[in-house]
């Protein structure tokens, strides 16, 4: 019985490792003003150069960086849409959502002889984990920490540093005052376009990470279906925990444990079809904007672009 719950913990912790990567990145862009719907699309393009750049280089560390700055590149081209150019915040990131995908096809066709799902990357080209091999066999630290990469470990540490960063720093008060008032910030001599640009690029480089996670630890390679709507997850995970790093991680963390729990359930023969269990993840999404949307409050300028000349 504890093993099966350290195993249903430790795939929790596994798939929530890349949604945390994303809504933290959904967090930061948010906070400054901008809506940011593209993160699947960031997702997206991140597991296809980290999966390439995995397989080529055999270097995990730089797929991962890799990965991170394809997201950060994407982040970019929204950026310059919605902060530069003003344009509507929501359609620019469903462009992003077609566009990512569309690019990582047409790139693995390249790379890879017309396919568009890339060569698997050796065991020993992974992220490594960091506490295989350490605790017994069968024992109940061995199931939750075994099969951990150490993406999973950066994902926890960086939930707090943006945290403190959010709420301890001048740049996290500066950032903040942007996304609410971004006029009274620009009247104070704070940079509100630059500003939002760090934060919708820091945005599309967590996005590209979370992306690089699936590619190089949680599978070994890029497919058309390996991001599936975990962008829209980690957005659903973003306004659960009301904009704030810490609770998002626990909303994460409950998307991954439905996650945890299809896995764990197809393990027995229960005779419920693998397509309804699989749904699971995507019903829990739907239950929680149903409920939380409409009292979770976002930042007051999010989504308003903001135009200098405008005061307030």
């Amino acid at each position: 019985m504890l093993n099966n719950l350290a195993l249903i913990i430790g795939v929790t912790l596994m798939y929530s490792t890349p949604l945390i990567f994303t809504a933290l990145g959904g967090v930061i862009s948010e906070k400054s003003g901008v809506v940011n719907i593209g993160l699947e699309g960031m997702m997206v393009i991140g597991a296809f150069i980290a999966a390439t750049v995995g397989y080529y280089s055999g270097n995990p560390w730089l797929a991962f960086v890799s990965g991170g700055l394809g997201g950060a590149f994407f982040g970019l081209l929204h950026a310059v849409a919605s902060v530069t150019f003003s344009a509507n915040q929501v359609v620019s990131g469903i462009a992003i959502n077609f566009l990512g995908p569309g690019v990582a096809l047409f790139l693995s066709r390249i790379f890879f002889n017309g396919a568009t799902t890339t060569r698997s990357i050796d065991l020993d080209n992974k992220i490594p984990r960091l506490l295989h091999g350490i605790f017994p066999n069968d024992s109940f630290l061995y199931y939750v920490f075994d099969n951990q990469y150490a993406t999973s470990y950066i994902a926890f540490i960086l939930v707090f540093i943006i945290w403190y960063l959010l709420k301890k720093t001048v740049f996290g008060l500066r950032l903040k005052s942007v996304g609410e008032h971004p006029a009274a910030a620009d009247t104070l001599g704070i940079n509100v376009f630059r500003i939002r640009y760090f934060a919708v690029i820091s945005s599309g480089f967590l996005a590209g990470l979370g992306g690089a996670t699936l590619s190089i630890s949680v599978v070994s390679n890029f497919r058309p279906t390996l991001v599936s709507g975990q962008g829209f997850i980690a957005l659903a995970a973003m306004i659960f925990g009301k904009w704030k790093p810490i609770e998002t991680m626990f909303a994460c963390l409950l998307f991954g444990l439905a996650q945890g729990l299809v896995i764990f359930v197809g393990q027995f023969d229960f005779h419920i079809s693998s397509q309804l269990l699989n749904m699971l993840p995507y019903i829990l999404t739907l239950i929680v904007l149903v409920i939380f949307v409409g009292k979770s409050v976002a930042p007051a300028a999010d989504g308003i672009p903001y135009e200098k000349e405008q005061k307030h």
